[in-house]
């Protein structure tokens, strides 16, 4: 029997291990040495290739299979898993004197012996073991309470830096003898979120009208929590090797060839470790880091200092809880002092409404901060924030600063205690807790504040795209009672905006052309606009793609709407109860008598003229007959489906000049490759649906 590509079983076998061992090696110089050595359109014809071996032979898709770090079906829970060596916590140490004693203490262990240190950065992440057998992984736990955590192998498997097969080390005889293959290795390391990367997750939490995630530390330890290994692979999480408690090589005999040899393996290790033959040099190290950390993407919150010699080390032993051999240096947070003068609130277009701190000006990490989110008023009262107190401000992450904890001694007498507003400082409607949740919110749906925020949204270039409508313009707008509605946007007149403060009579035109020409906005751009809870930009474009139009998403079911991928409950929940209440519904109405198409066409059309109806379309190049967007609505307009990436449900490619990548992948995929010329006939068949 032989595959597509002509292999039989045996071909196929031997060509679907070389393509790991090729795809997990350029896996390492991507992930871990950032010096990758092919494109990424050559790496993807690997994968595709990988992908279809494994089509026709499902046995080869193994667990170490690079097909399988895309995450499996959502587990019911964790398992509980028991280590075979206890995970020892480490011992703290603020500054130098103590770093000096902790090196007496070792000194006086060794009975006077000189010992040599390694010192390595401490990552702010989430401690797991790793287990190998015949150099495949087949276990990763957190610690847990040390002596037992969770099985989280499903999860980890999804991280990029971790190789999922050991590779071969090189010969090391003049070192230590290599330990044979099927022998057993764990290794322990620390998993961790980059800055920029959670940066990036609460972008799409902010479009998605979720509250942010607070620091990368507990967003990794929430994300390698999910049950879901689709949902962790999203969020791309990284991983640092620096400890190997069995399967070491005979002979070794320091942490430091632990650290080389872990790297040998091809295991991610952080490369700024050093010796220091003394504890002075140990410090000047600690301190060479204590600002040079910030340049990092990673969070770091001190130093690790560990006796090299593993003999030294078995010398000294360990206490219960920490080996005597190592401690942690932790470096001060960068704490700024300042008044707290104010505590405003915002009010959302949701009705949530957040305090904010209003700070005198204090600079940190190198910015001037004026002003914070509290988050929330249960937040509040945690931490007794007053107006008047003197507080200490620290910066996230480097990023988002945040009032950390009030400094008692420094209270006025007569600060007085902070309430959560009975009313809407805006509209002075009564406020309401959310039943389940911590946030205050008016429920007055036409509050000045909620209404500016909800025009500014429905306008905004990821929703409506209404150029010149910005912000300034909505609040004249809302003042002047013009606009309390989206709806209220399509009848606005040229006189109706010149009568505004700063507004000539061209700016006035080319807004009312704007106004009008966002009435063909295909529905995903409406349904982004709307505000619905929970529905950002990429789940506006499932539903609108999924259901087609405005009334048979209205009609949707929790149960229908929760079958659709990456849609869960909560999701759900929301979408079913904006659509519930009779404002949204009259809104809906007003919007469709204001000449909104309401359909995932941004034009509607004939409904008995769509020759690409049930098609999968790719558009890649540079088109001459227009924007890529122009194509995209184009092809909605006419029944089709617009995809970003080509896979084998594609039905088509639309490729114009320097199609690049994409182009290669359709080829080799055989989905179907069109010109612009091509695409037009098609578009103008009756019997598009039936083209080879």
């Amino acid at each position: 029997m032989t595959t597509g590509n002509g292999l039989d079983a045996d071909d196929a076998r031997a060509r679907h291990q070389k393509l790991c061992s090729e795809i997990e090696a350029h896996n390492h110089r991507y992930y871990v040495e950032a010096n990758p050595t092919i494109s990424d359109h050559a790496y993807d014809a690997l994968m595709d290739e990988l992908l279809a071996i494994e089509g026709q032979y499902p046995e080869l898709a193994t667990p170490d299979s690079p097909s399988q770090r895309v995450g499996g079906a959502p587990s019911e829970g964790f398992e509980t898993v028991r280590h075979q060596i206890p995970m020892l916590s480490i011992d703290n140490t603020y500054n130098e004197a103590e770093l000096r004693s902790f090196d007496a203490r070792v000194r006086r262990g060794l009975e006077g012996a000189a010992p040599r240190y390694v010192v390595e950065l401490k990552i702010d992440g989430v401690s797991v073991s790793l287990r190998y057998e015949a150099g495949r992984l087949v276990r990763a736990a957190t610690r847990g309470d040390g002596q037992q955590g969770d099985d989280i192998t499903a999860n980890a498997r999804t991280i990029r830096t971790l190789p999922l097969r050991l590779r071969k080390p090189a010969a090391t005889d003049d070192l230590f003898d290599v330990p044979p293959a099927d022998t057993p290795v764990e290794v322990r390391g620390e998993v961790f979120m980059g800055i920029a990367e959670l940066a990036r997750i609460n972008r799409e939490r902010e479009e998605d009208g979720l509250e942010p995630f607070r620091n990368p530390r507990n967003t990794t330890a929430g994300t390698l929590k999910l049950l879901d290994p689709k949902q962790v692979s999203r969020r791309r999480l990284a991983l640092f090797l620096y400890d190997m408690v069995t399967g070491m090589p005979p002979g070794m005999e320091s942490h430091y060839e632990i650290l080389e040899w872990l790297q040998q393996l091809g295991l991610p290790v952080n490369p700024h470790y050093c010796r220091c033959d003394s504890i002075e040099e140990v410090i000047a190290v600690c301190e060479t880091w204590r600002d040079k950390r910030h340049g990092l993407d990673y969070e770091t919150d001190g130093m690790v200092i560990k006796l090299d010699s593993l003999e030294q080390r078995r010398q000294l032993g360990s206490t219960a809880k920490a080996p005597r051999w190592a401690i942690a240096f932790k470096f001060p947070a960068e704490v700024a002092r300042t008044r707290l003068h104010g505590i405003t609130v915002q009010v959302g277009k949701s009705g949530a409404i957040t305090p904010v701190a209003e700070l005198d000006p204090v600079t940190l990490a190198g910015t001037t901060v004026k002003r914070a989110s509290l988050h929330n008023f249960e937040e509040v009262a945690r931490k007794d924030f007053r107006v008047g107190d003197l507080v200490e401000v620290q910066k996230a992450g480097e990023i988002i600063p945040q009032v950390i904890r009030v400094v008692p001694e420094e209270r006025p007498e007569d600060a007085p205690k902070t309430q959560p507003p009975a009313a809407c400082p805006v509209c002075h409607s009564e406020t309401h807790r959310d039943p389940e949740g911590v946030f205050y919110r008016c429920l007055n749906a036409a509050c000045p504040a909620q209404v500016k925020e909800r025009l500014a949204h429905f306008a905004s270039r990821q929703a409506m795209n209404i150029d010149g409508l910005g912000p300034a313009l909505i609040e004249q707008l809302v003042e002047q009672g013009l606009a309390r509605s989206p709806s209220d946007l399509y009848k606005l007149t040229v006189p109706d905006l010149t009568a505004l403060e700063r507004m000539a009579d061209k700016s006035a035109r080319n807004i009312v052309q704007a106004i009008d020409g966002s009435r063909t906005q295909p529905l995903h751009r409406v349904l982004l606009g709307l505000g619905i809870r929970h529905v950002g930009a990429r789940t506006a474009v499932l539903l609108a793609e999924h259901f087609q139009t405005m009334d048979a998403l209205m009609a949707a079911t929790p149960e229908a709407l929760t079958r659709i991928e990456d849609i869960g409950e909560v999701v759900a929940a929301g979408i079913c109860d904006f659509f519930d209440v009779e404002e949204n519904k009259r809104l809906i109405q007003e919007l469709r008598d204001a000449g909104l198409q309401l359909r995932a066409e941004s034009n509607g059309g004939d409904d008995g003229n769509k020759p690409l109806i049930g098609k999968s379309f790719v558009v890649t190049g540079t088109l001459t007959g227009g924007t890529r967007d122009e194509m995209h609505e184009r092809i909605q307009r006419l029944g089709g489906r617009v995809a970003t990436s080509v896979s084998k449900k594609t039905d088509y490619l639309v490729a114009g000049e320097n199609a690049g990548s994409k182009l290669d992948k359709a080829k080799r995929l055989g989905v179907t490759v069109l010109t612009e010329q091509e695409f037009e006939t098609l578009a103008q068949s009756d019997t598009g649906n039936n083209h080879e």
